[in-house]
């Protein structure tokens, strides 16, 4: 049997554990219970974002675990899921698909906020002492 401490992951790590599992899919529920009232207008594509968002999400919530569970790999697949985060929120921002109320013009600063938040993360994840320590290459 597998015993694991997990006591003992660096306070950062437990915070980016806790966005994986519990933040993000808040998020995403948030999201998509907002969009669903234009789901007749927005059509298919609308649902095909949500569906990768959920992907992404679940993907996101399969790294938080592996985190936790002090898996092989697992920072590399929070790195993944993180880049998949960005990459999905830009897609989100910039595109037409998901209706937003957002204020006309702000759209580059919630690109650039989400980009700030996920860069600030995969720059933990590769340079913390801390994390290379509790998952040895």
């Amino acid at each position: 049997m597998n015993m694991v401490n997990h006591n003992n992951l660096p306070g950062w790590l437990l915070v980016l554990c806790a966005l994986l599992l519990v933040y993000q899919p808040i998020s995403l529920a948030l999201a998509a219970s907002l969009a669903l009232d234009a789901l007749l207008v927005r059509g298919l594509p609308m649902v095909l974002v949500l569906v990768a968002r959920g992907l992404v999400t679940a993907f996101g919530i399969a790294a938080g675990l592996a985190l936790v569970g002090r898996r092989t790999g697992a920072v590399t697949m929070a790195k993944s899921s993180l880049v998949l985060s960005a990459a999905t929120d830009v897609f989100v921002y910039t595109t037409p698909f998901v209706p937003s109320n957002r204020l006309p013009g702000t759209t580059p600063l919630y690109v650039a906020g989400s980009l700030a938040y996920y860069s600030i993360w995969l720059a933990y994840l590769f340079r913390s002492k801390r994390v290379r320590d509790t998952f040895p290459s």
